[in-house]
């Protein structure tokens, strides 16, 4: 048995602002995917899977109980495949900020969702906001808490417009220039990073008037505005608010960033060769990279793995 296939994701903008109601957007990234599959003889990794699997559907039991008018699983048919052998079969990196547990998450809604919404019907703005709550209370599995964003774009393989926590569409980006110059790029940190206690971080700082401030009159305003410039394909005036973004981010989210990178960061801002940014919740895992000529940003960041996501 091999089920479809369920991208990663990046999400270009809205880290942490979303929690507050900034705008966010969300693309899905091809490069990694995961799909469920079953075998009789299963490697180390496969068992691993298969029971975290076993887990995984106790909690969705349960979830369904507590949410009967939200969602339904085929429970019986779930347990009846993990006894068979069933696991994730992911290239998906973990603690990486590109969405693993989200591919996951949609792969299971797809395959045991009883009257669920699918791609192909008119995905109002009710069906998205449903099925973003059911991923929601799904992923939290793994999170504590979850948006649900991330398994929502794998489930849709769509780039997703956040405009609030209640105002959410599928949208369109500019096509690829694949001979442009400017390039996002992914920058591997080389470390893992955990969502939960960056997301903990967050929720200490917000007590603290200041950093309430710096959220809503810096962060959010200049995350809103990269957004509307990326989708509107103003590179101009989006590198003026990636700079910005980056500046801020490297004063107030400095935890979030690993401590070797701080040099990096604003070797990057100060050269404007690059502007770097946290992809998800940052902690390690990868970091995410904006430039207007690649080649030089390749020079600047020699001896680092870096991965093109998105050429203009």
């Amino acid at each position: 048995m091999k089920g479809p296939l369920f991208y990663s994701k990046i999400l270009l903008f809205g880290e942490y602002g979303i929690i507050k109601d900034s705008k966010g957007l969300s693309i899905p990234y091809n490069f990694f995917k995961g799909a469920l599959k079953s075998d009789t003889q299963l490697s180390e990794v496969a068992k691993s899977s298969n029971n975290s699997l076993k887990a995984y559907a106790e909690y969705l039991a349960v979830m369904q109980e507590e949410n009967t008018d939200l969602v339904s699983f085929d429970i019986e048919a779930l347990n009846q495949d993990i006894a068979n052998g069933m696991y994730f079969d992911s290239s998906i990196p973990q603690g990486y900020g590109v969405g693993s547990s989200g591919a996951l998450v949609a792969a299971i809604y797809d395959k045991y969702a009883k009257e669920k919404i699918t791609v192909l019907e008119n995905l109002t703005r009710e069906k998205l906001l449903k099925l973003k709550t059911v991923f929601g209370k799904m992923e939290s599995f793994f999170h504590g808490t979850s948006s649900g964003l991330d398994p929502l774009n794998s489930y849709l393989s769509l780039p997703i417009l956040i405009n609030s926590k209640d105002n959410i569409e599928s949208t369109s980006i500019p096509s690829q220039n694949l001979e442009g110059r400017g390039a996002v790029f992914l920058l591997d940190s080389g470390s893992t990073g955990e969502t939960a206690p960056m997301v903990q971080l967050f929720m200490d700082q917000m007590k603290h008037e200041g950093f309430r401030a710096m959220l809503k009159n810096q962060f959010i305003k200049h995350t809103d505005a990269c957004v509307e410039d990326f989708i509107n394909g103003n590179v101009k005036s989006l590198f003026g608010n990636l700079k910005e973004l980056s500046n801020i981010v490297l004063d107030n989210f400095k935890p979030m960033i690993p401590v070797e990178f701080h040099k990096l960061w604003k070797q990057g801002i100060d050269s404007n060769d690059y502007y770097l940014k946290l992809c998800g919740s940052g902690g390690g895992g990868y970091i995410l990279g904006f430039t207007e000529d690649f080649k030089k940003a390749q020079k600047a960041l020699k001896g680092y793995k870096l991965e093109v996501v998105y050429n203009f």
